[in-house]
């Protein structure tokens, strides 16, 4: 990819039951992408982007979680994290394999986030699980939230309410 700023839609990655995915499905949509544990004390947290996933995804939104143990709280595999996610949370957005979401061997899309040249937009690598990373419907990164900006704080679902209302993707 060149070092021009891009959008998320060249990404793809490997959902938890092994269907790989690329995000280009999601063009025209908005994509919250979320790096997740399951032994996290912000696990709760899967539950309240449900809530957010329901409210608004017949609106476009669209949350993508990716589980990651590189801040060692995702012990399960595939399968565990799956049952975690449904059984405690009723979790239906879609969840990605476990993954790394720092360092050299992070999965592309966090290299993206990380690379404000690329992304346009910021730069930033997970400092812990449930980051947050907001993408408008133009595939463009708009925003990210920290762990502890959870799904129901004001400022967080006005991001999400102002990027749904970009009814048209926008051409850069």
């Amino acid at each position: 990819m060149s070092e021009e700023v891009q959008t998320i839609y060249p990404y793809t990655s490997t959902l938890l039951n092994g269907k790989e995915i690329s995000f280009d499905q999601f063009r025209g949509k908005v994509i919250l992408v979320v790096n997740t544990a399951s032994r996290c004390g912000h696990d709760y947290q899967l539950g309240m982007l449900e809530s957010v996933y329901k409210k608004y995804k017949d609106q476009g939104l669209v949350i993508v979680g990716f589980p990651s143990d590189q801040f060692a709280q995702e012990p399960l595999d595939s399968e565990g994290i799956a049952e975690h996610c449904s059984i405690n949370y009723g979790v239906t957005f879609p969840m990605m394999q476990k993954t790394k979401v720092r360092g050299q061997d992070a999965h592309p899309i966090y290299r993206f986030f990380a690379d404000k040249k690329l992304n346009g937009a910021i730069s930033s690598k997970p400092k812990w699980n449930f980051y947050k990373y907001l993408i408008g419907r133009d595939g463009h990164v708009i925003d990210y939230f920290w762990t502890y900006r959870k799904p129901d704080n004001a400022k967080f679902i006005r991001a999400i309410e102002r990027a749904l209302k970009v009814t048209e993707p926008v051409t850069v």
